[in-house]
């Protein structure tokens, strides 16, 4: 493997564990471990820990923004398709890991907010940016009438983020689809429809 190769592979087997594990309970030796890679590598390419977990945090959102175009950005789709494709597939993913992941930034938010400002401002950018585009698709279908003109976008936007971080974590808890139904189904039938 090349050296960039290296990195990605440490952040790829980095975040599979800290998904499943959470950042503090997924040691740096672990992280290797799964890699196998040594220990110098590690160093070579983080400072810390830490540094390796804002990596971590990058990689998985910019590995998201494909998803996101893949299913908000869909122009052959009507907005609300698009949105009900990405919570589909978002739910398909959730069951596939038996209710046992969810969504990395969801996760290390919870774990990470209150004790670190560097990790709570990283995880809010990569909310707000993901919120952004619910925001622009809930616009456009304002726009084509297939959304309630009466919505400010903004705040659905935050709704359909907040309430699905929410399911997803009840969905773990429950393990089940039943709290990711429920939401989809209030969404489309109660809140974007006009």
């Amino acid at each position: 493997m090349t050296g960039n190769e290296t990195r990605e592979h440490i952040i790829q087997s980095g975040a599979e564990l800290i998904l499943r594990n959470g950042f503090r309970a997924t040691g740096i030796n672990t992280v290797l471990d799964e890699a196998g890679v040594p220990k110098g590598s590690f160093y070579y390419y983080f400072k810390s820990k830490n540094d390796f977990g804002l990596a971590v945090i990058d990689a998985y959102a910019e590995s998201y923004r494909e998803r996101l175009d893949a299913t908000l950005g869909d122009d052959t789709r009507t907005p609300l398709e698009r949105i009900r494709l990405y919570l589909d597939t978002a739910a398909g993913d959730v069951a596939a890991s038996d209710y046992s992941k969810g969504c990395l930034i969801g996760n290390l938010g919870q774990e990470l907010a209150a004790q670190n400002d560097a990790f709570r401002e990283r995880l809010n950018d990569v909310f707000a940016a993901w919120e952004q585009r619910f925001r622009d698709c809930i616009a456009e279908g304002q726009q084509q009438g297939e959304v309630a003109s009466e919505l400010d976008p903004r705040e659905a936007a935050s709704l359909l983020l907040s309430g699905w971080q929410g399911a997803l974590l009840r969905s773990k808890l429950t393990r089940s689809s039943e709290p990711l139904t429920h939401f989809r189904n209030l969404l489309f039938s109660r809140v974007l429809q006009p």
